[in-house]
């Protein structure tokens, strides 16, 4: 089994605003797109087309219907991939010692050449995180896309998740939650977070940005033009609202 490090370097993971995530499942797709592709073992589907389709996925977007106290109805949307936790459990229970958390920025990762595919880890993750991939019987789990991050044959642009480059809201954030000076480390100081099961002791790297009261939510810099009044305005205003969401 796998000791964890007492400390890391960095804390590197996703703040994720559950204010502005729309439920387009835009980083599922690319996430399975960039993992079927690059970091080791492809992601199997067994049956795609079939009766019984099984396919393993790295990051999943669950929606709730939320009743308000006025009596309506809201949709809630809930990204879900590993949380890298300071206190991984899935690190300390695996027999052959495949999972590990790094020391110089924190990311859980599997050494999949020495995954067995017992299941523990999935077993022991409080969070539902980890997938045993149908076909190539061994766990697959979110790598922050490590083999981007540090690709230095990758313009600096994409050198961040997939899915949080991929997120046409801007909904996901990535950074390192170990400098208090880092992007996400002021989302959070600024928006506070939601705990996830903060009973399981697991201390997880990312964050979910609550939603913001209607009074706090600021309007948008570009508004929306008539598109009746003007026939090109609709465009513009579409390319000026990508242009700011990056």
């Amino acid at each position: 089994m796998t000791c964890l490090p007492q400390t890391t370097k960095k804390k590197l993971g996703l703040a994720i605003d559950l204010d502005t995530c729309v439920g387009c499942h835009a980083c599922v797709i690319s996430c399975k797109g960039w993992n079927t592709e690059n970091y080791g073992e492809p992601l199997g589907d067994a049956d795609a087309y079939g009766k019984m389709p099984n396919g393993a996925f790295l990051n999943r977007v669950h929606s709730y219907e939320v009743e308000k106290p006025d009596g309506f109805a809201q949709l809630a949307h809930f990204p879900k991939s590993c949380l890298h936790c300071e206190d991984a459990p899935c690190v300390t229970v695996c027999p052959t010692g495949a999972s590990f958390k790094r020391v110089d920025d924190g990311i859980v990762l599997v050494n999949e050449s020495d995954c067995m595919g017992c299941g523990l880890c999935a077993w022991a993750c409080p969070y539902g995180a980890r997938e045993m991939d149908p076909i190539a019987n061994v766990m697959k789990k979110c790598t922050l896309c490590v083999d981007r991050i540090y690709n230095e044959n990758l313009p600096e642009i994409d050198r961040i998740p997939s899915c949080v480059r991929t997120c046409p809201s801007g909904a996901r954030h990535f950074g390192d939650f170990a400098d208090p000076n880092s992007n996400v480390s002021k989302l959070v100081a600024e928006r506070g977070e939601i705990a996830l099961m903060p009973e399981q002791g697991t201390k997880p790297v990312n964050r979910y940005l609550p939603p913001r009261p209607k009074d706090q939510i600021s309007k948008p810099s570009v508004t929306a033009p008539d598109v009746a009044e003007t026939p090109d305005g609709f465009f513009n205003w579409l390319d000026k609202t990508l242009e700011r969401l990056g």
